[in-house]
């Protein structure tokens, strides 16, 4: 067994893999770069290589540092994660050169199948059944309008290098053909440093299911069942399940079959994932193969208790797989939520900054005899990067049901204390509550259908409105005693607090009696309902873990005038605990209206101007492209809203802005 390996990666996955090296008894070596000279890798390995400046393609994917690093540190083998130079066949090649492990598959099978033309090509010559497209070159704007014209409209552009989402369009028109092709090729090759591009047929309705297989050099390979990643967001996944709530066993096995045969068709070793998609009617296409550990890869891990990373590491050692097919079973059900660093009421643009606040969940088994596990590399304080992928933390839950996963990735997402940033627990929460996400009646296009306008919030269903308002009026009763004992002690007497008090929240205004005892209080609503609450809250705690009507309520709160902003399921509330004299008053009061912006090209994240495409006096018509945002390793395209003339620009390529900077004026 090797005594060091390298991790060529950086953030969470990193910190994955050190974790199962550590359980193995190896030491670990970090590489960084400039902007990750602090992160938690970095803290985590037991040495660490300063290998380039902030962007990728200046440090982490620069085979020549990666190879110093490993030379000076005398690691025996290498650890690539995802993304970066985990499908990169000269750095697997270059490794072996040196004497080096590769903890993945062969340089051979990583150029079979880690180049999505070349793969479909095989999967074809195998008889896999594969989605009809172009699998040649494609020159340039042009030559993509007219492919797309032949495979016939919607088309999927990708790059042949690509994965998490980078470097993919979908194109419904000429239009969008053109335009696509070449935010797919910068994307291309400002991540992957390849910027081929290839296009194939959009399937409408489509799931997007992915089997998990494990081969070892001694002719053995299984597959550990599949993964449901219908629950996309600009073709990159957000929500992910083990199992599928739409395979059958007869199709589930089908699937895991082929996915091994294939594997086995390109001299496949160590853990990889072939990507399908399944229509309606549960005939299956080859998508891809995914030549490295996926994203995902923790909700196998959940459903089979097969350590994947370990499983990788004594593969890459020689050692055979202690199991066979046989021994696979699935247990339970597990989730995955992406946590991103980009804001859901931006349209999920990306978000940088510092952590002010980062408490995640405890991990393991909780008081349902559920388990939460939380894969993460971020820490409270630290800063997120524009020049890295967004995603900072993946949290997960295990029940012996889905429905019970699910219920506990609720309760888990409301745990989860993120500030300082946008971020989109508030989306996956309300992803957790949806009736569709429930009943598993979901495709890739679940959130282009159920969020068309973008995300602004969820609003939660009259019973849960009242279990929050009945908790906030017994918080509010708390802080009001707290507040009375504080005043009283300056004038030697203290304000009774009163019973009747009125909760406004989201358009509602609910009259309450809190009727307090020693283990908690009974809230009353005016229709003769009461609701029992108990909880250990006090004031200027920013959790508040409650027990209302016999079941767990878990809430993120703060103080605001007249009563609290309450954050849960999604839904981001500001709760006002009055009394009723309080409340009548209130409602006398004028609406702040916000300030009118409609004149202004604001930019919408911290990001880099890579183009701007109108000038001075130009008349833009809507839809029409006015600049190019770079940020977090995706273009991101500011386009007319209405027809209008652009009276100033203040903004030009090159320059760094701020969220809300503006770009240009109109008239």
């Amino acid at each position: 067994m090797f005594d060091k390996i390298l991790i060529a990666n950086r953030g969470e996955i990193a910190c994955r893999v050190i974790k199962t090296a550590r359980k193995m008894g190896i030491k670990t070596v970090a590489v960084y770069s400039d902007a990750d000279r602090n992160a938690l890798h970095v803290k985590m390995a037991d040495e660490a290589v300063h290998i380039g400046a902030a962007p990728a393609a200046q440090s982490y994917i620069v085979i020549d540092k990666i190879m110093a690093a490993v030379k000076a540190t005398g690691a025996q083998a290498v650890h690539p994660g995802y993304g970066f130079l985990s499908e990169n066949r000269a750095f697997a090649a270059a490794l072996e050169a040196a004497g080096v492990v590769f903890i993945g598959p062969p340089s051979p099978a990583i150029e079979a199948m880690g180049d999505k033309i070349t793969s479909k090509k095989i999967a074809q010559e195998a008889g896999v059944s594969t989605v009809p497209g172009y699998m040649g070159l494609i020159a340039d704007a042009d030559e993509a309008v007219k492919i797309s014209g032949q495979v016939g409209y919607p088309v999927m552009i990708k790059a042949s290098a690509g994965g998490g989402g980078k470097g993919m369009r979908i194109a419904w028109n000429d239009a969008e053909a053109r335009e696509g092709f070449q935010s797919s090729k910068n994307e291309a090759a400002a991540s992957f440093g390849d910027d081929r591009i290839f296009i194939e047929k959009f399937v409408t309705q489509p799931r997007h299911i992915e089997i998990q297989v494990l081969a070892d050099s001694h002719g053995n390979c299984v597959y550990l069942h599949e993964r449901e990643c219908s629950i996309q967001r600009r073709n990159q996944k957000v929500i992910e399940e083990a199992p599928s709530p739409f395979l059958d066993e007869a199709t589930r096995r089908a699937m895991g079959e082929q996915a091994c045969a294939l594997a086995k068709a390109v001299g496949y070793t160590s853990a990889g994932t072939v990507e399908f998609i399944v229509d309606g009617n549960r005939n299956f296409y080859f998508l891809e193969m995914n030549t490295r550990l996926q994203v995902e890869h923790p909700v196998t891990e959940l459903i089979t208790g097969v350590d994947l990373v370990e499983q990788m590491i004594r593969v890459a050692d020689g050692q055979a797989l202690p199991f066979a097919q046989s021994d696979l079973k699935i247990n339970g059900w597990a989730m995955e939520s992406r946590l991103y660093a980009e804001d859901p009421y931006r349209n999920f643009l990306p978000s940088i900054g510092r952590l002010t606040r980062y408490r995640p969940p405890v991990e393991g088994v909780t008081e349902r005899g559920g388990i939460v596990r939380n894969d993460t590399g971020v820490f409270e304080g630290g800063e997120i990067s524009m020049y890295y992928d967004p995603m900072i933390a993946k949290l997960c839950t295990w029940g012996a049901t889905r429905g019970e996963a699910i219920e506990e990735m609720r309760l888990a997402l409301d745990t989860f204390e993120v500030e300082g940033i946008g971020h989109n627990l508030p989306f996956v929460g309300a992803v957790m509550d949806h009736p569709r996400f429930v009943s598993g009646n979901i495709t890739t296009a679940f959130i282009a259908e159920e969020y068309p306008e973008g995300f602004q919030g969820a609003t939660l269903d009259d019973a849960t409105l009242r279990r929050v308002a009945a908790a906030v009026a017994a918080m509010n009763r708390v802080a009001e005693i707290r507040r009375t004992k504080i005043s009283g002690t300056m004038d030697n007497h203290q304000r009774r607090v009163g019973d009747d008090w009125v909760v406004a929240v989201q358009g509602q205004a609910l009259a309450v009696t809190v009727d307090a005892d020693r283990d908690g209080s009974n809230v009353r609503f005016a229709d003769g309902a009461v609701l029992r609450v108990a909880s250990d809250w006090t004031p200027g705690q920013a959790l508040a873990r409650l027990v209302v009507d016999g079941a767990p309520l878990v809430m993120k709160v703060a103080k605001i005038p007249g009563g609290f902003r309450v954050r849960l399921r999604g839904a981001d509330l500001k709760c006002h605990v009055r009394t009723p004299r309080q409340h009548e008053l209130a409602l006398l009061m004028p609406e702040k209206l916000p300030p009118d912006t409609s004149r202004f090209l604001l930019c919408p994240m911290p990001g880099l101007i890579v183009a701007i495409n109108v000038a001075e006096g130009d008349e833009v018509q809507e839809g029409q492209a006015l600049a190019t945002v770079e940020a977090m390793k995706m273009e991101n395209i500011l386009k007319a809203e209405k027809r209008g003339v652009v009276k100033k620009i203040t903004a030009s390529a090159g320059a760094s802005l701020r969220v809300d900077d503006v770009i240009m004026e109109f008239e």
